[in-house]
Order: C-alpha cells, then structure tokens, then sequence
C-alpha cells in the first residue's frame, strides 16, 4: 500500500498528503490568531501599566526631584510586580534611565523611541533591550508621557513583556491545538488506511497506467498477432476469438458464444476444442492450409474448465526457412569481410583479401582489376579509366580468367568492365555466352574461359570518396547457379568494403613514398671526402611510416671529422622534417668548430624553441606527437692526429667498440638528458681508438622493440660483432642488419654507421713550437718551405709562407704564449697557428691610409677556407689549401692581384 507505483499506494499517498496540508492549515491558523491574541493582550497590558504608574500621584514631583532615582526606583519595582510586568522603567525627556530592574543600567540610554511621547503621545513597539530579571529583551513594550500640571513633559515611563512571558499567554492554547490536529490526523489516516487496503486488493497493486495499458495491450496484442487464439468455457461454448483465428477458420462474425459443435469447424478441429486433454504442436489441415495447434487449460490451478487454444499458419514455414538460411549465410560472408578485408595497408593484398573472403562461398572465381595509378599510391585520373591491371585473382587451378594477374589490361566500351566503371554500378551477366560484348572484347581468352566452365558474372566498380579504383569480378561456374538481381547488393556491398581499404592502403601506400623520399632526401646521400674514417651506413624505414632516425659524417679542420646519430621521437612527415632541421643545424653548429657538449647545448636549446614555436602556434594540435621534446642525439669528433674520440651524449644509447683484436665492448660514455629538457648540462668522454678500430653508432630501433628488451638487443649486437674485425664497415653493416633488423614489419626506424678509424702519417704531421718574437718569424717560414718542399708541394710554397707568417704574427702580436704551428699534409694542407688567448681575429677591409689590417684579408684570399677553433688552453687559426692543381690555383690568384684588388688604386 505504501508502493507508489501501484493505484491503491498513489490514492493513500494522496490522501494523507490532503489530510496532512489540512491539519497543517488548521493549526497554523490557530497558532498565529493565538500569537496575535497573546501580543495584543500583551500591549495593553504594557500599556495601562505605563499609564497607571505615570499618572501616579508624587510621579512627576519625583521627576523635578534632585535625587528621582532614590525616589522613583522602590515605586518602580513594587509597581512592576503588582502589575506582573518584566519592566517599568522611567526616563527623563532626553531617555536617561532613572529606574530599572537592575541598577547597573540605570543612567544608561533607553533602548526604544520616545521622540512621539515627548510630544505627549503613547508609544507602543516590539524591541529589545538590556537584559531583565525574566529573559534576554523585550517582545513589547509602551511608552508613555509624565506631566506636570501645567501640560509640560517631564519625564518618561516604559512598561512591557519578554518574549518568554508574552509566549506563555499563548502558549496554553498551542497545546490543545496541536493535540486536536493529532487527533484529527490520526482519524484521516485510520479512514484512508482502510479504504486503500480494499483499492489494493481490488487492484492486485498494479498501477493506473497499468491497469489502463493491460486491457489496451490485451486487445492489441490479441487481435494484431499473427497467431489465432481460440477461448472456450467450461460447457464447450467459444468465449474469445481474435481476427486471426476468424480468419484461420472462416468462423462467422456471430461465433462469439455459440456451441463450438455449431460452428462448422472441420471434424478434427471440433474435437480438439470439446476435448479436456492438452495438445502441443499438432499439425492440422484446414482448406489447404497447415496449421499447428497448441492446447492448454485457461485456469490450470483453479480447477475450472475452459482451455486456450493457438492456432499458426505453417504453410509457408518451409519457403522462409530457405530464405532466411539464405540471408543468413550472407549476412555471415559480409560480417567476415568486414574482418577479413583491410588487415594491411597494402594495395594488392587488401585486392587478395577480398579475393579468399568470396571464393567459394559467393564466387567460383574472382579477379580484382585496379587502375594503374592505384598501384602506386597515386590519384586516379579519368584518362586512365581503360588501363587497368590484375591485382589479384583466385579460383580453383582448372578455371581461368581471361587474364593473368598482373598483366596490364585495356576494355573496349560495352564490355561489362567498362559499362562499371562508367555507370558507376553493378552489371550483371548471367549467361557468359549470350554476352557479344564481353566475347568480342578478347575472343580467344574468352573462348577459352567457357571451355573451362566459366558461365555468369558480376562486375562491380571500386568505389570510395566517389573516385574509380577499378573493377572487381565475380564469376561463376556452369556447376553453380547463375548470379540474379538479387546477388548484386551483395556484391556491392562487398567490393564498396573493399574500396575503402584499398582506397586506405593506397593513400597509406601514397603518404609513405612521400615520407620516405623525404627522409632519404634530408638524410646523407654520399660520403663526403675525408681520410680519417671508413665508413659505411645502413638506413632501414619503419613499416608503418618513416620516423626521426638520421646521421651524418661531418668533416672538420685539421683533419678531423664529426659522426652523429640521432632520434626525434615519433613518425611521420613532421618526425622527418624535424630530423632535417636538427641535421641542418648540426651541420651549422659543427661549422663553427665547437667542442661536442656545446653542440649538444646548442641543439637542446633549439629543440626548446622548436617546441615553444608549436605549441604558441597551435601546431601540435591534430599532429601525431605533439613536440619534439625527447629527440635524443650522440655527437662524437674523431681526431686521426691523436688517435682520440671525444663523445657526448644527449639521451642516445652509447656505441659499440669493435676492437682490432676482435673484442667487443661499450665505452663509458656518460648518458645526458634528451634534447629539449633544457637546462641540462652534457658530459663529454674521451676514447683512444686504435688505429682499425670500428666504432658502432645506431638507433634504438636497432636493438630494442615489442618484443625484445634494450639489453637482449645490446647482446644480440655484440654477438653479431664478435670475432670478426677484419670485415669492412659494409660487410659489417650488413651483418648487423642481417643479425637484428631483417624483419620487414619493424615497428621503428633503424640507422646504422659503422666507422673504422685510421691512423693520421706521422711524416704528414709537422709541428713547431714559436717564441713570442716577431723576429722569428722568418726562420719559421724557412723551416715551413723546407717541409713543403720534402712533400712534395713547392707550387703552393709562397702562399702558404705568406699566410703562415701572417697567422704566427698576429698571434705574437695579439696573443698569448705559448704560440705552436702545425703543418698536417692530407687531401689538402692545413695550417694550424695556436695561442693561449681566446680573442677571436675578425676579418675587415682596410682603408687605403691604414698601415696594417690586411694580413686576415691576405690569408681569405689565398686560402680555400680559414676559421678559429676554441680549445681549452686557448685558441687555433686554421686555413686549408687544396694540393690539386696548385699550379693553375696558384697563378689564378698572385699576391699582385689581391693587393691591387685590396688597395683598389692603380697608382699604386
């Protein structure tokens, strides 16, 4: 009953609500008229009390008085109990209290308006006050004038009532009010309780739109199911009857009610309805029709007679079982399709996918025929809607299309192929040999298909975003029925799943190209002429797109050169570009000759602004991997002089020594933070390297993935390395890649650089230490011209005087001892002059009055290329001069012409 779904439970509810806002209603009433009686009684009360005291004799003499509080103070309180007041308070017309029930108030100010009983009226007011013998306040007080005889105003008398003691006027009534609203809620509730219990059992707790929808359904449902019901009572007589078992048995409009022995029913129909016995799923027949019936009591537990009988139509059971198998088995092929199709984003084995889900299920034979440019990852054009090429084609070996795969094919107009293409659906030809169009395309490949057993065919075009890719065809033996209309959507809807992932693949297949080219465009296409190092590279893409690996091979002066190997997090165009703008500024860093932490230093800091450049712009936003913070970077200078590698890493794993001996080992190479932490500072390492010795620099796509850890991957390296110096770097590289990066599914990208280390001529190498004298510049250009003239290279003798005395005099004159020279003799002659100052010299065009500033100008004149390494102890001028056709280099340029090009007067 207290279900407030069901309609018994919603009346109770109900009720109660009403009887609750009733006696709620009443008592509120009665409680606020008894509040209102109690105040009104209360202010006149204060009122007269006020007034009486006023008016008594001696009370305004009192107030003329010099000491009215001596006077009026006992009168005060005495008339305040007479009276049963909280308060008679008097005050002089400026509100000074001379009485009060407490003496610590008096000459305090009264709390109340008294403005109105200066001018001789009665003041009656709610307020509060100071604390009283009877509570906190006052509930309401009156104020009233003194006068003396002669009208004037003297003095001011208040009398009232605490909240606590105007309450107690009403309270009384408040009781007998609330205890009659008791009463009166308790009978309500009886009366409603009682009258809901008889609603619940009537209505069997259901609610009211239950109730209304229960005969509404029954109706509904009992004449719109296509299943005839059939009611009878106890003495064989039809109490129920819906339109379809009218129908089912031609039952007359008046049935309802007559004897079933009285409806014409056929025999056994007759019987099963007077019979008391139970009846499941006996077939009847009943003017051509097949009906089972099922037979069951109306009151099963009651024990009263009476039976329900269904009647079901299964003539046509037999028809729509065949076609819903038939649905049903497509239904199955399209949801194995959608599975089957698209697995990889490759053009023709998504083409073979669609292929094996058809064949033999929907097809006995089936060829996928794509346009050329498809193939390549390229747009299709409408010129090349008639060159198309098989991409795939399955059928048992003794059946043949008419053409092989990969054969290029050209269709005449009219043949079903093109009329797709065109038309942009299906075509159906259900008999091969009546189709002129198809036969005369290609008479004897055709003959020969009907010769083996080719006879109905479906071409569908390959459609996604509106664009042809090509046609799909599915043929059928003379051994399996012939393609009808119906065949077509399911053909449809087969090759336009396929069209999408073919049209996936071949935009995958078309972004992938581009991102490769891209990459190999940025990353090194030749090695570049230098003798320190034999190297050799191996750059390997991802399956599922190109990523951030790259390396470079940098020459330095003094026959140095620079290796690097790099990672930008995540694949795509923009890992690529930004591997090209790293490499890019590698190679400027690099050209400034800066030692390997301050490259590093450099590149963290422009892989800060790269990030901050995207994310103020709003460019990672739709972007696989958003910045490139975490791009990692191993930078190492190899010097042949010296035989040492000095080596930095920002996050990248660290190489692998391959020793001449043949051993394998990991230098100690200290691991910095990635690039673009900022702030970091790198470490350097320093390695001897043997001359043979093979440095392994590699991405750690190389050795780690999925399915295999950093360490097993380093091992595996090792192996592949181990015991086998004498390879080249390719042989090398080619071991390695064969070792750990043959897979063609490889998640990540792979870069390798093998390089072996060469050892710099001892007898190539002159070295000179200079005192800090500008007089011994002249024999240190005589011991210059007698070295180049031992190697070999008198033709370039003079210039290379002139700029060695240049460089080893400004070095005297600016900077600091100690000052060294150093010839190196390679594929070009470098001179060295260092110092142990860090002033850097800089290049300027000397005015015509000036006596000095030419000697740098000189040194760029002759010079192929000059610069200033920093070291640590100082500083090192460096020029390069090419050894090849010195003599012609040297006559296309004489000191006489770079003077007259310098001073630029020809009186000079």
């Amino acid at each position: 009953m207290l279900d407030p779904r069901s309609l018994a439970g919603q009346v109770f509810l109900f009720q109660v609500l009403i009887v609750l806002l009733l006696v709620a209603a009443a008592t509120a009433g009665l409680v606020v008229q008894a509040s209102n009686d109690a105040l009104r009684q209360g202010r006149r009360a204060s009122v007269v009390a006020a007034q009486s005291f006023a008016s008594a004799p001696g009370t305004a003499a009192a107030l003329q008085s010099r000491h009215p509080t001596a006077l009026l103070q006992p009168r005060a309180e005495q008339a305040r109990k007479r009276a049963h007041m909280d308060f008679v308070v008097v005050t002089d017309t400026r509100g000074i209290r001379y009485t009060y029930p407490y003496p610590q108030e008096i000459g305090k100010k009264f709390v109340g308006h008294i403005e109105p009983a200066l001018h001789g009226r009665t003041v009656v007011e709610q307020a509060g006050g100071p604390p009283l013998p009877a509570g906190r306040g006052t509930a309401v007080q009156a104020v009233v004038p003194v006068t003396d005889p002669h009208g004037t105003v003297v003095g001011l008398v208040s009398a009232g009532l605490t909240v606590k003691n105007v309450a107690r006027l009403w309270m009384p009534q408040l009781l007998l009010t609330l205890g009659a609203g008791a009463a009166a809620l308790v009978l309500a509730g009886a009366g409603t309780t009682l009258a809901s219990g008889r609603l619940l059992r009537q209505t069997r707790g259901l609610a009211p739109g239950e109730l209304a929808g229960m005969y509404e359904h029954h109706d509904a449902v009992l004449h719109a199911v296509r299943e005839g019901v059939l009611i009878t009572d106890a003495e064989g007589r039809l109490v129920l009857a819906n339109d379809e078992a009218q129908r089912l048995l031609a039952l007359p409009p008046d049935a309802r009610g007559a004897p079933v022995g009285e409806l014409g029913l056929p025999e056994p129909i007759t019987d099963l309805l007077t019979s008391p016995g139970a009846v499941t799923d006996e077939v009847y027949e009943v003017e051509g029709r097949l009906l089972a019936v099922n037979k069951r009591p109306t009151f099963p537990d009651d024990g009263r007679d009476g039976s329900v009988v269904t009647l079901r139509d299964t003539t046509e059971l037999a028809a729509v079982s065949g076609l819903a198998v038939v649905a049903r088995e497509r239904l199955q092929l399209l949801y194995e399709a959608g599975m089957r199709i698209g697995t990889t984003l490759d053009v023709r084995r998504t083409a073979e996918e669609l292929a094996e889900t058809v064949v033999p299920r929907f097809a006995d034979v089936t060829t996928v025929d794509l346009l050329e440019p498809v193939l390549h990852g390229w747009e299709p054009t409408a010129e090349g809607w008639q060159r198309l090429r098989r991409a795939a084609l399955l059928g048992p070996p003794q059946m043949s299309a008419p053409y092989p795969p990969e054969e290029l094919m050209t269709f005449s107009p009219g043949t079903p192929q093109m009329l797709a293409l065109q038309q942009g659906r299906a075509v159906l030809e259900p008999d091969l040999r009546r189709a002129r169009a198809w036969r005369q395309h290609a008479p004897e490949r055709t003959r020969q298909a009907l010769e083996t057993g080719i006879r109905s065919l479906v071409t569908v075009p390959l459609r996604a975003r509106n664009v042809s890719l090509g046609v799909v065809n599915f043929y059928r033996t003379a051994k399996s029925p012939p393609f009808d209309p119906d065949d077509l959507s399911v053909a449809e809807e087969l090759t336009a799943r396929a069209a999408v992932a073919i049209d996936n693949a071949r935009r995958f297949t078309r972004e992938h190209a581009m991102a490769v080219t891209l990459q190999r465009s940025l990353l090194p296409r030749g090695q570049p002429e230098q003798d320190a190092l034999e190297v050799a590279w191996r750059y390997l893409p991802a399956e599922a797109g190109v990523g951030g690996d790259w390396f470079d091979v940098i020459p330095l002066p003094g026959e140095r050169v620079a290796l690097v190997m790099g990672d930008v997090v995540g694949h795509g165009l923009h890992a690529a570009a930004t591997m090209g703008r790293l490499r890019t500024a590698v190679h400027n860093f690099s050209s400034l000759d800066l030692p390997v932490d301050e490259v590093l230093g450099n590149l963290d800091d422009l892989v800060v602004r790269m990030d901050n450049e995207d994310f103020a712009g709003g460019g990672a936003e739709g972007r696989e991997g958003e910045g490139v913070t975490g791009a990692t970077c191993l930078y190492a200078i190899y010097d042949p002089v010296t035989g040492t590698c000095t080596t930095a890493s920002a996050g990248h794993p660290v190489p692998v020594v391959l020793s001449p001996e043949g051993t394998v080992c990991c230098p100690d190479v200290p691991v910095s933070a990635p690039l673009g932490l900022g702030g970091y500072p790198f470490e350097t390492a320093e390695l001897r390297l043997a001359e043979g010795t093979q440095l392994v620099l590699y991405t750690n796509g190389l050795v780690e993935d999925r399915t295999r850890d950093l360490d097993i991957g380093l091992d595996a390296l090792r192996r592949a390395l181990d015991g086998a110096p004498e390879r080249t770097p390719d042989q090398t590289c080619q071991a390695v890649i064969s070792a750990l990066g043959g897979t063609a599914h490889r998640p990540d990208d792979i870069a390798l650089l093998v390089a072996r280390t060469r050892l710099f001529p001892r007898s190539r190498v002159a070295e000179w230490s200079v005192p800090p004298d500008p007089a011994v510049v002249p024999s240190v250009r005589a011991e210059c011209k007698e070295k180049l003239e031992q190697w070999g290279l008198e033709e370039i003798a003079f210039t290379t005087e002139l700029i060695l005395s240049e460089l080893v005099t400004n070095a005297i004159r600016y900077g600091s001892p100690p000052v060294g020279v150093r010839l190196l003799y390679g594929n070009c002659l470098t001179c060295e002059v260092s110092d142990a100052s860090s002033t850097s010299p800089r290049l300027r065009r000397a005015a015509t009055t000036d006596e000095g500033g030419r000697g740098l100008f000189l040194v760029a004149q002759f010079a192929q290329r000059w610069g200033t390494r920093y070291t640590s102890h100082g500083k090192v001028i460096w020029t390069e001069q090419t050894t090849h056709d010195a003599a012609s280099s040297a006559s296309a340029h004489t000191p006489a012409d770079v003077l007259l090009e310098q001073f630029g007067d020809p009186a000079l």
